[in-house]
């Protein structure tokens, strides 16, 4: 799953600095992941991962690292299985 969002995130975050220079509990926005980056990345992840994100995940702190997209993807999918 990691190397999954880290692709993802390598082809829609336009980052300034390569991904593999990003620490999994680096501060995406800080690295310089925008708004607009985000709402691509997150598109890009659905589909990597035929999810949905629900709006209480839709903010910042779901997006602040590759740490945090994985542990907010790992609860959608969870929740999915549930259902």
């Amino acid at each position: 799953m990691n190397s999954t969002i880290r692709e993802i995130l390598s082809k829609f975050g336009q980052l300034p600095v390569p991904i593999d220079t990003i620490a999994d509990e680096s501060d995406l926005y800080a690295a310089g992941l925008s708004s607009f980056a985000s709402v691509q990345l997150m598109l890009g992840i659905e589909d990597a991962f035929d999810i949905e994100f629900p709006d209480n995940m839709l903010n910042r702190k779901s997006f602040a690292s590759i740490k945090a997209i994985e542990e907010t993807v790992k609860t959608i999918l969870d929740g999915k299985e549930a259902a």
